[in-house]
């Protein structure tokens, strides 16, 4: 798939839901829609010297811009690659004597490229960066607030030549950011490391249960010419088969809530009503708050236990952030007592409970304990996620890792290779992620083959390397 190219998607208009993306033409499961570069992207402050400004990749000993001293990189190569983006930011900073927040920084790089390019980048842009929808009028009266000292900020930062614009004009920008700014994530996926701005992307629409998935791919920069590096761009990729003129959807936000809740998210970050299928007949809404059922408690009962556990879980986070990890399992376990028998492992608190104690227990390397436990969890998952939904992948994939390392081969092996057919449709073959489920896989296999043969050869093998 060539950057920049759309054949594949078209713009129209929806009706009731405005402009929209469909396709072309039928669409292959795990196929790439299309890919497109960023207009305009930045790292988030609190990463802004553990990410690399210019590939987005999490990198320890990042080399400082020598001029700003915010701005860091992978090398010189990465550094000159971005020195277009970064210069005139670069010169505001040291103007200003401090970098301002990444909503200021990402409004000031769009408009240096509007002035530098022009609103429209390429023949393939769909539409004009500076056309796309704000809903500054639907904006609360907090938000308003935010963004009256926002765009405040930015005149102080703001510095191209003799160039100026209204409040107005800088009030319309920031409400394109709000609504259309796609948070970009490190190169396994697993951290979300700053927010960018895709004019394309911005016109497809959203549906809690869409046919498309994003991922960011961070392109390649090991050659040591910048000239020969690709770039970083997100990529649309069909998560099933979208015959010719289907509408092409994502989700703004994760599947795993109450229709309602979602619903509220959606309203409150992106000023619509979503009336998709899942939302307006409530699907799967029965599954998230299901009691047990073999022991099939009463609604007072399983009333009370999903408030404790609400309760519950607020505590567990206060200890989370604290660091206090023995807390923590001991206020999970307490918890999972109390819902053992009345909660489904598809309820949405015991899932979340679970996960967290799953998580902590591996990273205090209780790993057949924590197998138990994630392997309900992705049980739970799979009978409410789309089957290749990427949430789901990396849960099934931190599933398998667990079963591994707590000795269970088999199960282990199962797992991330299912993991595995997920994420070549969610996120490629080529993905940083995908790669290193292929070597976990092909390591697996290989231990699986030793495990078959001689169970004891392999329980002393595994016990040998545990002990280095």
């Amino acid at each position: 798939m060539t950057v920049g190219n759309m054949e594949s998607a078209q713009l129209f208009d929806t009706g009731n839901k405005g402009r929209g993306l469909r396709a072309t033409k039928e669409i292959s499961t795990g196929e790439v829609v299309f890919a497109e570069p960023s207009f305009s992207a930045v790292v988030f402050d609190s990463l802004a010297s553990k990410v690399c400004h210019s590939c987005f990749r999490h990198q320890a000993n990042l080399h400082r811009c020598v001029q700003c001293k915010f701005a860091h990189y992978c090398d010189r190569t990465c550094q000159t690659a971005c020195w277009d983006e970064h210069k005139q930011e670069c010169g505001a900073i040291r103007k200003m004597g401090k970098a301002p927040s990444e909503n200021v920084r990402l409004a000031a790089r769009l408009l240096w490229r509007i002035h530098k390019d022009t609103s429209i980048v390429s023949d393939s842009q769909l539409i004009a960066v500076d056309k796309l929808e704000d809903h500054v009028a639907d904006m609360s009266e907090d938000d308003l607030k935010k963004l009256k000292t926002d765009v405040h900020t930015f005149q102080q930062f703001w510095s191209y030549g003799s160039k100026h614009h209204s409040d107005d004009y800088i009030s319309h920008i920031f409400g394109i950011i709000k609504c259309n700014g796609f948070t970009l994530s490190d190169q396994r996926g697993l951290q979300a490391v700053g927010v960018g701005l895709f004019p394309n992307l911005c016109l497809v629409n959203h549906d809690c249960w869409p046919n498309c998935t994003i991922i960011l791919n961070h392109g390649d920069q090991s050659a040591l010419s910048s000239a020969l590096h690709s770039q970083r761009r997100i990529e649309l990729r069909a998560l099933e088969k979208i015959p010719d003129g289907e509408e092409l959807t994502v989700s703004y936000v994760d599947f795993l809530n109450l229709s309602t809740d979602r619903q509220k998210k959606l309203k409150e970050r992106f000023y619509f009503d979503c009336t998709c299928e899942h939302c307006s007949q409530h699907i799967k809404d029965d599954l998230m708050m299901a009691p047990d059922e073999g022991s099939k408690p009463s609604a007072d009962k399983v009333n009370e236990i999903t408030a404790f556990s609400k309760e519950c879980l607020e505590k567990i986070e206060r200890s989370r952030i604290e660091g206090d990890y023995n807390e923590v399992v001991k206020l999970c376990r307490e918890c999972l007592e109390k819902q053992e028998h009345v909660l489904a492992d598809t309820h949405l608190c015991k899932l979340r409970v679970l996960s967290i104690t799953s998580e902590v227990l591996s990273f205090m390397q209780s790993f057949s304990e924590a197998a138990v436990l994630v392997h309900r969890m992705v049980e739970g998952y799979m009978k409410l996620y789309h089957h290749n939904n990427a949430h789901l992948g990396m849960a099934i994939m931190r599933a398998g890792v667990t079963h591994w390392h707590a000795g269970q081969i088999e199960m282990g092996h199962s797992m991330i290779c299912k993991a595995y057919s997920i994420l070549l449709v969610s996120h490629g073959p080529s993905h940083a992620i995908t790669r290193d489920l292929e070597t976990m896989r092909r390591q697996t296999e290989m231990e699986l083959k030793i495990f078959k043969q001689n169970k004891h050869a392999y329980h002393t093998m595994r016990e040998t390397a545990l002990k280095k």
